[in-house]
């Protein structure tokens, strides 16, 4: 209920674009299960909308490209990073093809090597990339804001190593920094030229509580 109307954005913008081959979807680990990264291997996610299929050959051909990544299913248990973006995309394409890719290490030099990994892959297809975060957790709105903008111009400059500087200086407590960090690594590899921020909030635009706060924002990246 938090996050939703700011995700919403995104969708809205991808709603003229066509449907692609499959989706993509980067998302941290937040209790530490499991492997350093993983990616679900195949089956279905079911959400109250239906079910969602694994693209399980796309998973493979990832997997293989690097020792880092693991065919794992244990990792994703208790993550709701991911599983969270389904809903959008199922009343978006219906049904649709995904790769969850759950992030337990990320550290600049894991996550740099999952992009590249991912774009050697996906070159010349019609695949979305999607990362999952939000932003500054239990700040006041206005600081949530103006900290959240430091991270999100680092985005719009594709600056990787950059985001996780300012993270660091300004104390940005941004739980899928590595999710971020791998979607801006592979979307550099293939040479995008845009990155847009088309809606930063906060929780407290729906919770009305604007003392502590969670902060959220949509972007679009690598299209015109």
């Amino acid at each position: 209920m938090y996050s939703g109307p700011v995700a919403a954005h995104a969708y809205k913008f991808l709603d003229k674009y066509s449907k692609p081959e499959s989706v993509i979807i980067f998302g941290p680990n937040h209790y530490g299960i499991g492997t350093i990264v993983s990616i679900y291997p195949s089956g279905y996610w079911t959400t109250p909308l239906g079910d969602a299929e694994i693209d399980a050959k796309l998973a493979e051909e990832i997997a293989q490209t690097r020792e880092i990544f693991f065919l794992d299913e244990k990792s994703h248990s208790r993550e709701h990073s991911i599983e969270v973006q389904i809903p959008f995309l199922q009343y978006l394409y219906g049904e649709f093809k995904l790769v969850p890719i759950c992030i337990n290490d990320q550290s600049l030099e894991t996550c740099v090597e999952i992009g590249e990994a991912v774009a050697e892959v996906v070159n010349k297809r019609n695949i979305l990339m999607i990362a999952s975060t939000d932003f500054t957790h239990y700040e006041p709105h206005e600081t949530v804001l103006k900290k959240d903008r430091y991270a999100l111009e680092t985005i719009e400059r594709f600056d990787v190593m950059g985001l996780y500087r300012v993270l660091e200086k300004h104390n940005i407590t941004m739980c899928g920094y590595g999710a971020v960090a791998a979607l801006l690594s592979a979307v550099k590899k293939l040479e995008a030229s845009k990155a847009t921020v088309l809606k930063q909030s906060t929780s407290g635009e729906t919770s009305g509580d604007y003392d502590s706060v969670v902060g959220y924002a949509s972007c679009v990246i690598g299209l015109d």
